[in-house]
């Protein structure tokens, strides 16, 4: 979020909190991306904020709220006040259950991959309207596109972008694999580890497509540990996904720090990705790093 919005952003979600009977003296930025979000103290209550723009906060809250109540290993909506959207000042707000981190411990590959398969399988059994993940790709796409919006990307590495993200898109959709609903981006910042366990938050990405493009976004260590994975599939998708961020990093909105350092970094894995018969290393960065515009 800009810096200017921040105060604003805060201030709205203190107001909204404090009308629904909650006590807030104080609030803390847990994380700062497209989305604001905040703890708010004593009443211990998680807000995010968004421009109201930003448009997908109804859809988070109504499918988090339906993962959740049936078990699945997701941050749920707080349960005090009704799972809704509230608006004021320009941003939309919805507020969330606080999870207690467990400080300085390690996810293990095993654990994150079983956390991710209780996720699949739980959302296979969820009957809910999402976006498909070509429309991600679409987007990636989009912005290549727009010179406009990404003016410091070359033109090779524009030609390269786009050639990566219309092919993979293509050889993929031929594949006619098994496709069912998606996280979309359960990449490490993504995942919070709990006294209950590993849970997943940010579902605004939720999207259809093959398990595989959810593994993308997670470690090797972690697809590794997933049966049943296509390994050709897997492979594609990494790069794609590897474009898509890499995309991203070149909007001149983006606010990831070190951002265009990154792009520039995950430009030249791309290359020899496409060159190899599997990615190379030097991953560890995008692998922490999310996948939006952080």
């Amino acid at each position: 979020m800009q810096v200017s919005e921040v105060t604003r952003a805060v201030a709205a979600a203190k107001s909204i909190v404090t009308s629904l009977d909650l006590v807030v003296d104080d609030a803390i930025v847990l994380h700062d991306s497209n989305k604001l979000t905040l703890r708010l103290l004593p009443c211990d209550v998680v807000a995010r904020v968004a421009p109201v723009a930003h448009g997908v906060a109804q859809f988070e809250v109504e499918l988090a709220q339906r993962l959740a109540g049936s078990g699945c290993p997701v941050a749920a909506p707080e349960p005090r006040v009704q799972p809704r959207v509230h608006e004021r000042d320009g941003f939309e707000v919805t507020l969330w259950t606080y999870c207690e981190p467990v400080a300085h411990q390690e996810i293990s590959p095993a654990d994150y991959a079983h956390a991710l398969q209780r996720l699949h399988a739980d959302m296979r059994e969820l009957d809910f309207p999402t976006p498909h993940f070509t429309d991600r790709i679409e987007q990636a796409q989009q912005l290549v596109a727009d010179r406009d919006r990404t003016p410091a990307l070359a033109g090779a590495d524009r030609e390269l972008l786009g050639d990566t993200l219309r092919s993979l898109r293509r050889v993929i959709g031929e594949r006619g694999g098994a496709e069912q609903l998606l996280h979309g981006e359960p990449h490490p910042g993504n995942v919070l580890t709990t006294k209950n366990g590993l849970l997943f938050v940010d579902l605004e990405t939720c999207c259809r497509g093959p398990v595989e493009f959810d593994l993308a976004h997670a470690p090797e260590e972690v697809a590794e540990r997933y049966p049943g994975v296509d390994q050709d599939l897997l492979r594609e998708c990494r790069i794609l996904v590897l474009a898509m961020i890499t995309t991203w990093r070149w909007d001149r909105d983006d606010q990831l720090p070190n951002g265009r350092r990154l792009g520039t970094e995950w430009l030249g894995q791309i290359r020899t990705a496409l060159a190899l018969p599997a990615l190379g290393h030097g991953e560890g960065d995008r692998k922490r790093s999310p996948g939006r515009r952080r």
